[in-house]
């Protein structure tokens, strides 16, 4: 870890390194790279994908993302009931990997599925990181098709680098997974359950999300007794894609701090 004042340097993106894990019948695909306390990944509805971000939150921590079942490669995932079942099995990977407790980062979709595993296996998190959550979502009709629209992921899609498309059976494999576990955009059973999550969170929301309208980070605030919110400046939903390197040096600082990390409880920060 670096010393106070100093940055340690990014990893590159290519020295992840593949690697799988069993968990509830699964064969989970993970990448991982760097040192230190583990910092579990949970990506969003486009699938795993290994960023610029990953790189610099892997000079302090040891970063594990994980690739859902029925994501990517992975065969067709016809046995998850639903996303408390898919957390329950996303625990049983972290805990196959040898990790007793680790702080946990959730994307999107994954931020929905990293808040159930915090609910329903709090003495393994540590603490938890929710970017762009999509747990409480508005009512009305949603932005589909992850891959499709780069310009309601992105602030900046000419910024992104070239990413060959995916292949459309992936696609709809995805597809089909995520709308067999669709809840109602306020899930009453994992809400009644936040004001007992009783570790830290962080919330962070870019300002220019077009998929879910940032202030939905407040309900987090209100529901959570330890949250903070941060809205990320010029960053669209993908916001640690927009803004790798505001999105890790606020993570790093919260998952340094702990409960030092202190933000104004009365309104988001905006992180320039």
């Amino acid at each position: 870890m670096a010393q106070a004042g100093e940055r340690a340097a990014a990893v590159p993106v290519d020295a992840f390194k593949e690697g799988l894990v069993e968990a509830d019948g699964f064969n989970i695909r993970y990448m991982e790279a760097g040192q230190g306390e583990p910092l579990v990944c949970l990506h969003g509805a486009g699938g795993l994908r290994v960023s610029s971000s990953h790189g610099l939150l892997a000079a302090e921590y040891r970063v594990i993302l994980f690739e859902v079942p029925g994501f990517g490669t992975s065969p067709t995932n016809e046995r998850t009931a639903s996303i408390p079942d898919l957390a329950d099995t996303m625990a049983r990977a972290a805990a196959n990997l040898g990790f007793e407790r680790f702080n946990l980062l959730g994307n999107s979709f994954g931020g929905r599925l990293a808040l159930w595993v915090a609910v329903r296996h709090p003495e393994q998190v540590q603490s938890l990181v929710l970017a762009a959550p999509a747990a409480i979502l508005p009512e009305g009709p949603r932005v589909r098709n992850p891959e499709g629209d780069p310009a309601s992921l992105y602030a900046h899609p000419e910024r992104q680098p070239t990413r060959p498309p995916l292949d459309p059976a992936i696609l709809e494999k995805q597809e089909a997974l995520l709308r067999r576990l669709a809840r109602p955009p306020r899930d009453a059973e994992l809400e009644e359950q936040l004001p007992g999550l009783n570790l830290p969170v962080l919330v962070l929301f870019g300002t220019m999300d077009q998929r879910i309208p940032p202030e939905m980070g407040r309900i987090y605030r209100e529901l959570l007794p330890n949250c903070h919110f941060i809205l990320v400046y010029d960053a669209g939903h993908a916001l640690d894609a927009d803004r790798p390197e505001a999105f890790a040096s606020v993570v790093v600082d919260f998952l340094h701090r702990g409960p030092g990390f202190v933000v104004n409880q009365q309104s988001a920060l905006l992180y320039p």
